[in-house]
């Protein structure tokens, strides 16, 4: 435990870390406060594209927790980053929620629905067959296909629901084209998050809930991994897969118990 303590900084999930949709999950205040009060860095990255960094402090507000804006990363952002890197002032037609818009206008992508350079799918709650049967169209004609995470499922309080890779499923099988994630496990996130806190690798550590997209990132990013199962993993899910967490705890709460 003293060897995680003793990093300079954190990064974390937060979907089955933090919180199950608007549940705080047991523990959770006293380690953020902990940080706080130890001068820690730390940013939450999340795979969800759904909320503004600002909503998602303000999410934590009311759950008792004062988080600035400045402490987050979402899928949305590296995506909107990703794409401004690879081509400037490009277009795109989404399929997602305001703040994946509002990412992408903020690196000067906008919205195109007849020749886009890009089709982005992120989570979204007004899924539909004529979005679907567009984003084919527009994929069909030469536009490029982007996840903002590859997760199927996402854990709420009423819980699992599907996420960006059951809902992008569609448009690839029905295109045969096959959609490159931004999001965790792709390391980009887990990079710019260290560069967010100006650490090396060897200084922070990574907390996360899944094997398949959070401690995969942080092993391929030279990163110790913590893996808590409040979330969607289980003790037995771990022998499933060919690679193991530095550290599992039961939920972010027990590195701070007294």
């Amino acid at each position: 435990m003293e060897q995680i303590l003793n990093k300079a900084g954190f990064i974390s999930d937060m979907d089955g870390v933090i919180y199950h949709g608007n549940r705080i999950l047991d523990g959770v205040a006293d380690f953020i406060n902990w940080m706080i009060d130890n001068n820690k860095k730390f940013v939450f990255l999340t795979n969800s594209s759904e909320k503004t960094p600002h909503e998602l402090s303000m999410k934590l507000q009311r759950m008792g927790l004062n988080v600035p804006a400045g402490n987050f990363y979402t899928s949305a952002m590296a995506t909107a980053d990703f794409l401004h890197a690879q081509k400037p002032d490009c277009t795109a037609y989404v399929i997602g929620e305001a703040a994946l818009t509002k990412a992408l206008y903020d690196q000067k992508i906008y919205m195109n629905d007849i020749n886009p350079d890009y089709v982005v799918v992120g989570e979204t709650r007004t899924y539909s067959f004529e979005k679907i049967e567009k984003a084919i169209e527009l994929v069909l004609k030469g536009a490029k296909l982007i996840g903002t995470n590859p997760d199927i499922t996402g854990p709420t309080e009423k819980g699992l629901m599907p996420a960006t890779g059951a809902l992008i499923a569609p448009i690839e099988i029905a295109t045969g084209k096959k959609a490159y994630f931004v999001g965790k496990p792709n390391p980009l996130m887990l990079r710019h998050g260290l560069k967010m806190l100006g650490c090396h690798s060897e200084e922070i550590a990574f907390i996360g809930d899944r094997m398949d997209t959070d401690i995969i990132a942080g092993i391929e990013s030279n990163v110790d991994t913590v893996l808590v199962l409040s979330g969607v993993t289980s003790l037995e899910d771990i022998d499933k897969f060919p690679y193991r967490p530095k550290f599992i705890l039961n939920g972010v709460g027990d590195l701070v118990k007294k």
